[in-house]
């Protein structure tokens, strides 16, 4: 079967090391493997989604509305002969995330998650060269990116693993400075706060309505170091 997979863009992000700011931000207890502090492509990292059990709408409350979980950054789907596939489907296009045999199903049966991150890597070429640039909250608090998980069965057991949705940057003043000159301008689409539980609970015909650019104002960027990562060659 046909990965078909999506134009690069962001395959580098920090999480969440304390898991008290974790804990404060997200408002659940993170797993006790968090992974990677420096993500990359298939590096173990956590997302956050609704409980099974809630989705369930069993009428119980003592069922929390968010888990977070250990998982691989790069989405395995459920017929991958293996891991591998997550080195390219670490992104999923939203404008084709319904149709592409990689996100298809997690796209139709609502599989959403919020990653957690301290902040984005893009590269800025407009040096020549690849400059490393993060991009964090304005604010100083985490980012919450809005994601899909899925569920795959590997020789040594069940492995999840998330993939970022992304949209077009065209008209940002942040997003569309990354990226070489011929390149389509995109940005990971970052959630509101006030908008996780309501990403979390929307149904396959809802979710467009949270594809949306996040605020120029409220990101910032600064400069790190030349990138030298054969993702962005």
């Amino acid at each position: 079967m046909c990965a078909c997979y999506d134009l690069i863009m962001c395959s580098h992000y920090q999480a969440i090391k304390e898991r008290e700011r974790y804990r404060h931000h997200f408002g659940v207890e993170p797993p006790v493997e968090m992974g990677k502090h420096d993500v990359w492509p298939n590096y173990a990292a956590s997302f956050i989604r609704r409980p099974k059990e809630a989705t369930m709408d069993t009428g119980d409350d003592a069922v929390p509305e968010r888990e977070a979980l250990p998982g691989l950054f790069g989405l395995i789907p459920h017929w991958a002969t293996d891991a591998n596939i997550g080195h390219q489907t670490y992104n999923a296009r939203s404008e084709t995330v319904a149709t592409k045999p990689s996100f298809r199903d997690a796209w139709k049966y609502a599989q959403h998650c919020i990653i957690p991150a301290e902040a984005i890597f893009e590269p800025d070429w407009r040096s020549g060269k690849a400059i490393a640039t993060r991009i964090s909250n304005v604010n100083g608090e985490p980012l919450g990116i809005a994601g899909l998980w899925s569920s795959w069965k590997s020789p040594k057991g069940l492995v999840h693993s998330f993939t970022m949705l992304t949209i077009n940057a065209d008209g940002h003043e942040l997003m569309c400075q990354f990226h070489k000159p011929v390149d389509e301008k995109r940005m990971v689409v970052i959630l509101p706060p006030d908008s996780y539980d309501d990403w979390l609970r929307a149904t396959p015909e809802q979710s467009m309505e949270f594809m949306r650019q996040y605020p120029t104002d409220q990101l910032q960027s600064g400069t790190e170091s030349p990138i030298q990562h054969s993702l962005l060659d």
